[in-house]
């Protein structure tokens, strides 16, 4: 049996006031907010650092080819 009842709710509502207290709960979501902003914040970081990784390896890649061309030339 679930709970079903407005005043079954009441109660739940009731114990984790009791638990948390009133100005915890807020806190806690709060603390999660943060913790949301700071992952999207190293995800955008790491997404970041791939590109200027895939940058410098393209970069190296066009100076060997480019040494190479020129000690073909010579």
């Amino acid at each position: 049996m679930g709970i079903t009842g407005w005043w079954q709710w009441v109660i739940v509502l009731v114990i984790v006031l009791l638990l948390f207290g009133r100005g915890r709960i807020p806190e806690l979501m709060g603390d999660m907010a943060k913790g949301i902003r700071n992952f999207r914040k190293g995800m955008s970081d790491e997404a970041d650092e791939a590109k200027d990784d895939a940058k410098t390896v393209e970069h190296k890649a066009e100076e060997a080819v480019d040494a190479k061309a020129a000690k073909e030339k010579s």
